[in-house]
């Protein structure tokens, strides 16, 4: 066995999403991973990773500090060989940017970014540097959704011809979105970007093709102001951090945890960041309701569709082909109910679940085979990994510190595959706002101009 060379890491933005990357450095992939730095603009965050490195490695030092206006100085003065990006969206493309000019390879959170200027940007400097971007798409290593492919690939169900695919966020991790900075459209670019990338680019990955055009329709129908009065609900608090404590099921307290406390309700006097804004007030410019038309290179066409308000949590997933069919069914959560004390558990990466009961709706994933003129089957899916995202985040992270071996099932994403997941959420966008299909190749996005154009949408 080769020995590995230990790669020197900062990590820009030290919100909730970093901590995985955190833990996975100065823990299971401390001997190849060595974390040094932070580029993070409220020191009481900073002072969360501290605590989170000294928790899982009492020995370490802690990583120097550096605010964003240094992430140029951290990289030469820290000696970095790399950067984990886990900024929020609409900064992807400038710390990608100036990170890969500053001689950083980058290990970016999805989306890649939240425009097609910044997508340009991003594709300029990989060409200008030469610098490597790993996309963080944790989906893909999730075992579920790997069986899947594997299916897809061998054949089994013949040429993909159509592709159903309805993901339900509940209203614990659903309405989190609504809460925070993701609310706000020209930060997050919407669900269709932030959240809807994992599942576009799933798609992308089971079928390996590229999306040609998108037809979409969307809007605000349950959360936000207008909504609210219209179902009669009473005057409501900004915020769910009050006195005396809710008791309502769309209230987030801040102080109930002490992660989120620790990373947002101490820290908000340093930047004055709410983290639990209530869900029916006024300023969301996302949709909560969103529903697509995919058109693929190869013929093949997905109907898609987001609900943000569900009672529980999971996807369907439905594969025609010319030779069967694939279904894969998943609940990770089966219902948001109230715990002993009658609270809600409202932390959306908490993985509690009090109604799994095996009956009506158990927790779980299913991948179903049925090719014509044969009886279904059930694919065994193996969990070996456990862990975040279905057993996929292990997967991933080990790839991501210690370089993709050989993969047959081509996990590990790059630019060009962040490239094309948010193509069609970008197109979605437009789409929803003009009420016409949108072809891909009129984003003009680089790498992805050379789509085949054996497909066709309303007379386009």
């Amino acid at each position: 066995m080769i020995d590995q060379l230990i790669r020197r890491y900062g990590v820009v933005g030290t919100g909730a999403r970093s901590q995985m990357y955190i833990t996975a450095m100065v823990g299971a992939h401390a001997e190849v991973a060595e974390l040094v730095a932070w580029c993070e603009p409220n020191p009481a965050r900073m002072d969360h990773a501290d605590r989170l490195v000294a928790a899982h490695a009492p020995k370490a030092s802690p990583p120097a500090r550096y605010a964003p206006a240094d992430l140029e100085r951290m990289i030469a003065a820290e000696r970095l060989d790399a950067v984990v990006v886990t900024s929020p969206d609409w900064t992807h493309a400038e710390v990608v940017t100036r990170a890969m000019r500053a001689g950083a390879d980058v290990v970016l959170e999805k989306p890649l970014t939240t425009s097609t200027a910044g997508c340009r940007e991003i594709v300029r400097a990989i060409e200008e540097t030469g610098r490597s971007l790993v996309l963080t798409f944790n989906y893909r290593y999730s075992p579920r959704n790997a069986a899947l492919k594997e299916v897809i690939a061998s054949g089994q169900i013949g040429e993909v011809t159509s592709v159903h695919f309805e993901w339900a966020l509940d209203t614990m991790h659903g309405a989190d979105y609504f809460r925070r900075w993701h609310r706000d459209k020209s930060c997050s670019a919407g669900l269709a970007v932030h959240k809807a990338s994992h599942h576009f680019d799933l798609v992308n990955w089971w079928l390996a093709d590229v999306p040609g055009w998108v037809f979409a329709s969307g809007g605000l129908r349950f959360y936000g102001a207008e909504n609210a009065r219209a179902r009669g609900l009473d005057e409501r608090p900004e915020r769910g951090t009050v006195d005396p404590p809710s008791t309502d099921p769309f209230a987030l307290d801040l102080r109930a945890d002490p992660v989120l406390r620790s990373l947002y309700w101490d820290a908000e006097k340093h930047d004055g960041y709410l983290r639990d804004r209530d869900v029916f007030t006024a300023g969301i410019t996302i949709e909560d309701n969103l529903s697509a038309m995919v058109g693929y290179g190869r013929g093949a066409v997905m109907s898609y569709s987001l609900n943000a308000h569900s009672p529980w949590e999971g996807y369907r997933v439905t594969i025609n082909g010319t030779g069967g069919r694939a279904e894969l069914d998943v609940v990770e959560r089966a219902a948001v109910l109230p715990g002993p004390d009658g609270r809600f558990v409202l932390d959306a990466s908490s993985v509690k679940d009090t109604a799994d009961d095996g009956q009506a709706r158990p927790q779980g994933a299913r991948l179903t085979v049925q090719r014509h003129w044969e009886k279904a089957q059930l694919v065994p899916i193996s969990n070996a990994s456990g862990g975040g995202h279905g057993g996929g985040d292990a997967l991933l992270l080990n790839d991501v510190f210690r370089g993709a071996a050989a993969d047959p099932l081509g996990r590990q994403a790059g630019y060009r595959d962040g490239l094309a997941s948010v193509a069609v959420g970008l197109a979605a966008n437009t789409s929803m706002s003009t009420g016409q299909p949108v072809r891909i190749a009129e984003l003009s996005l680089p790498a992805l101009d050379a789509i085949p154009r054996r497909q066709h949408v309303g007379g386009r």
